[in-house]
């Protein structure tokens, strides 16, 4: 049993055979098979900030494979009152077999493996890591394209306390990708994981241009522009809806190109882009379920079948 606290956790060997897991469990994902291989098994959904898919996804992937789930947020329970994270994960140790913790402070989930016995998959982590939403993001990449090596990715918006985007990008470079960055100037991906990127030999752009960006695109993945991390309304307005993509935009893409988003978006794609052939994003959020399934599995021990039926 292990924890997946950032993607230095897993080697590419073991990412590639997690994502063909959850390609194998998509049919129990999508309930057409049944296959209860975590009966008996208890993963608390520790949700100390707002979520809906990554919750809801660990949620609906754990009752698939016929295990339980205990759901906890911080309204109404004893963090109202104080209770310390340390505390509060003491007490979960003891009801459950496996947590997903998503915490507005960066590190709480590594502090939380470090306090518990049972195994922690970090659900997002301030503007720090997320390495369960990069599993599916791979995952979505490789079902698209067939392949995660070399590939031309493009990671929009905010990139400065975006952390799906930290996590990916390390992730994408480990299979080649070459990487364009495109972000106004004051949400620049930081400067300390733009250079660890070129240390490990990738090729890293950024600019502030996405048009040019688009027409060599294998994948462009969105994001929105997070609102709750800014520190004033005043920051936020300078760059409220500075990137925006619609269907007239998919003409200069090239053949399989896709448009990727972790979700919820607000104004940067537009429901026009939703009936192309390039949007992915909501296949992008059902994929969270198989690849949880599979992550789920690896964290408590338990193989999945070579054959689902």
């Amino acid at each position: 049993m292990s924890d997946v606290v950032t993607m230095d956790d897993l080697t590419n060997k073991e990412i590639v055979s997690i994502l063909d897991d959850a390609e194998r469990l998509v049919p129990v994902a999508k309930g057409d098979v049944p296959l209860p291989l975590l009966e008996g098994k208890v993963l608390a959904n520790m949700f100390f900030e707002n979520s809906t898919r990554t919750r809801m996804s660990f949620e609906a992937a754990m009752k698939r494979l016929g295990g339980s789930v205990l759901n906890f947020t911080s309204v109404g329970t004893s963090v109202a009152k104080g209770e310390t994270l340390f505390d509060t994960m003491q007490m979960v140790d003891g009801y459950a077999d496996v947590a997903a913790i998503r915490h507005p402070q960066q590190g709480a989930a590594q502090y939380s493996a470090d306090a518990v016995g049972i195994p922690i998959l970090n659900a997002g982590d301030g503007a720090g890591n997320h390495p369960t939403q990069t599993m599916l993001d791979l995952f979505t990449i490789r079902e698209a394209h067939g392949t995660l090596e070399g590939l031309n990715v493009v990671l929009v918006g905010d990139l400065r306390y975006g952390r799906t985007v930290h996590s990916l990008s390390h992730a994408l470079v480990r299979f080649g990708a070459t990487l364009t960055l495109v972000s106004p100037e004051s949400l620049r991906m930081p400067e300390e994981i733009v250079s660890d990127l070129r240390e490990h030999g990738a090729d890293v752009t950024e600019t502030v241009n996405l048009d040019a960006a688009l027409p060599d695109a294998d994948v462009i993945y969105m994001t929105r522009i997070q609102k709750e991390r800014f520190p004033d309304d005043d920051e936020y307005s300078k760059v409220a809806g500075i990137y925006m993509l619609d269907s007239s935009d998919m003409a200069s893409a090239k053949n399989g190109m896709i448009v990727m988003h972790p979700l919820p978006r607000v104004s940067e794609l537009h429901p026009s882009l939703d009936s192309t052939e390039n949007a992915r994003y909501f296949q992008q959020a059902f994929n969270g379920v198989p690849t949880r399934m599979a992550l789920l599995c690896r964290c408590l021990g338990v193989k999945v079948p070579k054959k689902v039926k």
